[in-house]
């Protein structure tokens, strides 16, 4: 694994932690939405991440490399899938989006749960970033080194 290889796997995972963000925010922003295109209350979102690479962990460690052809180990946002958890019914009867017994669906969103997941997204792009700057100094001291 190269020096590079760290700046690649470190830019994967900041493009995957700033969509975790973005998925969040909106989570926040529709948190009293009762009536979407698609019909009903929004549905909560989740962001679902894998690895692009199949190489085990002892393995690249010790420098082996994965076959032509594999991607590069790095962390990549598989998906995005709508969380299962039911609507939470309140009784609000002069709303429109009340049902005949007076009860409207909200979206099950839990603003302290979005907060804790936008908080260890943030600190995982802080990570991140703080990787690529110690990958550039790095390079910037091999530099130095060969004038």
């Amino acid at each position: 694994m190269s020096i590079f290889s760290t700046l690649e796997i470190s830019g994967a995972a900041l493009a995957a932690e700033r969509q975790r963000a973005e998925v969040v925010a909106a989570n926040m922003a529709n948190a009293e939405t009762t009536h979407t295109p698609e019909g009903g209350p929004y549905r909560r979102k989740e962001v679902v991440f894998s690895s692009s690479g199949n190489m085990p962990f002892r393995m690249m460690l010790a420098g082996f490399h994965s076959l032509p052809g594999d991607t590069r180990p790095a962390v990549r946002v598989e998906r995005v899938v709508d969380d299962p958890t039911p609507p939470l019914m309140r009784y609000e009867p002069g709303h429109p989006d009340a049902n005949k017994e007076g009860y409207v669906a909200f979206p099950s969103i839990n603003p302290v749960q979005e907060m804790v997941d936008l908080m260890g997204a943030v600190r995982s792009y802080q990570l991140n970033a703080a990787a690529v700057n110690a990958s550039k100094q790095m390079i910037e001291q091999a530099l130095d080194i060969l004038k």
